[in-house]
């Protein structure tokens, strides 16, 4: 009897052990079970961005608890146990969690973890992993509290910040237009600079022979590795991409001498370098050499847009008259635009200039030479020369060209810097290698500008003066000199040492810096066409 009473009472704490234990095993499934369904969606949410940048944490996998009480222990200890250990899990899930987070502050898609979504009252205090949770109506709802608002905030920081950085381009953007509006751009140094040139020396195979003086062997490469920085505000450097997007549909054309043609065939170069596709930027007729002809015209094929040169180095027309003993002299008719006017006037934008060869013997002494009608002066004052013909192209300018439609610039003198004598006398420059840096060694403004700045006043058509007077007065460092053609002769040799070229420049070179200032001239009128559309 008392044997089997023992044996009874084994077999009752042994089932009531087994009891305590199925049902410590039972109070976990609720947490597994949320966590194998968040384990899907989680899966899910991969397999639907698998293509994005985005990639949320995996989830902890459910725990599986495992027995590892005595039977022997009472009812009560194991309830206890049971329940330290489905805590300690818990914690331990969300320590779990919270790591994870820390490893993949990165990701924008952070999910959080089904154990702070499980929390209880009894677990309002704040934990290890910093959530913090908080009831409220029989709710029990989580605060963003630690690393996932860090996260949040980081994000939400970093919109703000690129909101701002936004906001903050168009503000600068805003202010280089304004600074560009009210800076006198002709005013300023030149400074040294290794980021330039615009392009490599030798990779412009349209450069004119006579302008190329990299590949004509000039042992120096300071002359196109300076900047104009104009004192009053920071002229941006030509992006030519962006100048191209400002051409797209449109007609760019220089009218003028050969230092207009030096000025054009910068832009070229500068402006094909952008491009990727090389075949689709070509002379329109297909020509490579450009001294002969008296126009050309660079088609930009992808942007639908031209970059065309007309030689008229006076503006005026270029004429011969027959003398009563019936030989005949070249004269210049004061009072007739050049004849190529009506191949440009619809042009959309129009660059001219005129200067150099008013300097001339037939100009400069101006007898015989100069003609209005029928009429051939004997002798005319070249300065009141320059003054008729300006006002003839200032009068056609008015009653030809369409403001609402063309943007009109007139580039000024660019200055020479013979030495030792004029062009055809001796004068020198192949020694210079710095632009002067003292201001009292430039010269005097000269007064064939000042009386085109008077012409420019008294038209009706608004005209831009690009200034470069000043700005090229300081670089006697940047002619072509000597260094005019890559294969010489003896003969040629000598020649080139009697007749210098102090008036052009080399490429890449200082006419690079005319064409950043007509790009900000642009981008400026660009601006204020867009305000008046806005208003």
């Amino acid at each position: 009897m008392y044997y089997r009473f023992v044996v009874l009472i084994l077999y009752y704490i042994m089932i009531c052990g087994l009891d305590t234990v199925s049902f410590s095993l039972n109070i976990q499934p609720p947490v597994a079970k949320n966590q194998t369904q968040n384990q899907e969606i989680n899966d899910k949410g991969k397999v639907s961005k698998k293509n994005n940048s985005t990639v949320l944490p995996k989830e902890p996998p459910a725990k599986q608890i495992v027995n590892s009480t005595s039977p022997s222990k009472s009812s009560s200890e194991l309830n206890k146990e049971s329940s330290s250990f489905k805590n300690q899990n818990q914690n331990k899930q969300l320590n779990d969690k919270t790591e994870e987070l820390k490893a993949n502050h990165s990701s924008i898609g952070v999910a959080k973890s089904p154990v702070v979504a499980n929390q209880t009252a009894n677990s309002s205090k704040k934990s290890d992993s910093g959530v913090k949770s908080v009831a409220g109506n029989g709710d029990n709802r989580t605060e963003e509290n630690g690393m996932a608002k860090n996260i949040t905030s980081y994000f939400m920081k970093e919109k703000n910040s690129a909101s701002n950085s936004s906001v903050s381009s168009k503000q600068r953007s805003e202010e280089l237009i304004k600074s560009l509006s009210n800076c006198d751009l002709f005013d300023g140094n030149w400074v040294r600079d290794d980021s330039y040139p615009l392009y490599k020396p030798g990779s412009c195979s349209l450069i004119d022979e006579q302008f190329n003086c990299f590949q004509n062997g000039r042992p120096d490469n300071g002359y196109h590795q300076l900047r104009w920085k104009p004192k009053g505000c920071t002229l941006p450097r030509l992006d030519a991409s962006h100048m191209l997007e400002l051409l797209r549909g449109k007609r760019l054309v220089f009218v003028g001498d050969s230092l207009n043609r030096n000025m054009w065939e910068s832009l070229v170069c500068i402006l094909k370098n952008s491009v990727k596709d090389q075949s689709k930027v070509y002379e329109e007729f297909g020509r490579h050499h450009f001294r002969s002809e008296a126009s050309y015209s660079f088609v930009f094929e992808d942007y639908k847009s031209t970059v065309e040169f007309f030689v008229s180095p006076f503006l005026v027309q270029e004429s011969v008259v027959t003398n009563k003993n019936g030989t005949k002299k070249e004269t210049l008719r004061l009072d007739i635009i050049g004849r190529s006017a009506d191949n440009y006037k619809n042009a959309d934008i129009i660059v001219f200039n005129t200067g150099h060869w008013w300097t001339h013997d037939k100009t400069s002494k101006g007898k015989d030479y100069y003609q209005e009608g029928s009429h051939v002066y004997s002798e005319l004052n070249v300065l009141e020369a320059f003054r008729k013909a300006l006002t003839t192209w200032g009068r056609w300018v008015d009653a030809n060209v369409n403001s609402m439609k063309t943007l009109v610039f007139f580039r000024g003198y660019s200055k020479v810097h013979f030495s030792g004598g004029q062009w055809n006398s001796g004068g020198q420059c192949d020694h210079e290698a710095e632009p002067i840096k003292n201001e009292t060694y430039l010269t005097q403004y000269p007064q064939k500008m000042t009386l085109l700045e008077k012409v420019l006043k008294g038209m009706k058509t608004p005209v831009t003066y690009l200034n470069i007077t000043r700005m090229t007065d300081y670089r006697k460092d940047g002619h072509p000199s000597i260094y005019r053609k890559q294969k010489l002769s003896r003969e040629e040799k000598k020649l080139l040492l009697r007749v210098q070229d102090c008036s052009h420049w080399c490429l890449p070179g200082v006419p690079d810096a005319w064409n950043e200032i007509l790009f900000a001239e642009l981008l400026v009128n660009h601006n204020q066409k867009h305000q008046q559309k806005r208003t």
